[in-house]
């Protein structure tokens, strides 16, 4: 064991390059920043909320610069997207900053940030599960998404919310080519992107685990490039977020440096492995993983060991 100053924590830095691996798998072929598995595990491992949310932030921009680079090189990016919604998150994770600096000052801050991811994370991981198995189910009516990239397939059971959101003409519209949307209203993308943001401040993390499955069901972007979009957007939303943590003093550098060197390896892994999967299959996959932050968080409030 290693005692870490900043955070005032003792803790194991095998484990947590270890801990960092695992993650790194995740966020790469999720396209999410692992912030559900690497921030429950941190807290329970005994680390006080407020430096969980931090820390975790800081590793996971390391790491999504890496597993975006691979996305990149494989076509999964869509620029346009990526950069109207990186104002949706930073305006989204202002506010929920400020709202955990609310909570610092009335002291229960471990009881409502856990129930709400509790909430949060249990309910996504029920409708994806739901959604991905009914599609996978109706393979019979699938459809090519068009300028879906190396034909990667793609198809949802509920496509209409996409559809009846793209319906929605409020200027400014714009069209995403990369991603096969001929038209789409901004302030759409720039709502998807807030509320991620929202949580992604409140929560810690990029929040992926929010912003992934909203850009597949409500904007209808195909599954793959919705991950590489989402890494690329985390880089510059969970970058702002560590630069706001750490002037309030939430970011134990360290600890997320120890992080890192095993997250750098497992990013490059979990994105090539995408290459090799369905958009349903790998939502289906992606289901069980919010439910497992939740589990974690809820073991952390019930032991209650942390000062």
């Amino acid at each position: 064991m290693m005692f870490f100053p900043i955070a005032h924590t003792y803790l194991s830095p095998p484990l947590l390059v270890a801990l960092g691996f695992v993650i790194g798998i995740f966020g790469g072929f999720f396209g999410v920043g692992g912030s559900f598995l690497a921030g429950p595990a941190l807290f329970a491992l005994g680390m006080p909320f407020n430096f969980v949310v931090g820390t975790d932030l800081a590793h996971i921009v390391g790491k999504s610069i890496v597993a975006a680079r691979r996305h990149r090189a494989l076509g999964n990016i869509d620029l346009r997207l990526a950069l109207v919604m990186v104002v949706g998150t930073i305006l989204g994770s202002e506010v929920g900053v400020q709202a955990i600096e609310e909570l610092k000052r009335r002291a229960n801050i471990n009881q409502v940030v856990g129930a709400v991811t509790i909430i949060v994370l249990t309910t996504m991981a029920g409708f994806v599960a739901w959604e991905s198995w009914a599609t996978i189910s109706q393979q019979k009516k699938r459809i090519k998404m068009p300028g879906a990239s190396q034909g990667k397939e793609d198809a949802f059971a509920f496509d209409h919310i996409a559809k009846a959101v793209q319906k929605v003409k409020l200027a400014p519209v714009l069209s995403l080519p990369h991603s096969g949307i001929e038209s789409v209203s901004l302030w759409a993308i720039v709502a998807v992107a807030f509320v991620g943001g929202l949580f992604s401040g409140f929560l810690g993390g990029g929040a992926g685990y929010i912003r992934m499955p909203s850009m597949v069901y409500l904007l209808g972007i195909p599954t793959h490039v919705a991950i590489g979009t989402d890494l690329f957007e985390i880089i510059i939303s969970a970058g702002y977020g560590t630069i706001r943590h750490a002037l309030h003093g939430n970011v134990d550098v360290l600890v997320a440096l120890v992080m890192q060197t095993g997250a750098a390896i497992g990013a490059q892994i979990g994105a090539n492995l995408t290459q090799y999967f369905t958009g349903p299959r790998i939502r289906l996959a992606f289901a069980p993983l919010p439910l497992i932050g939740a589990l974690l968080v809820a073991y952390g409030l019930i032991t209650g060991h942390h000062h």
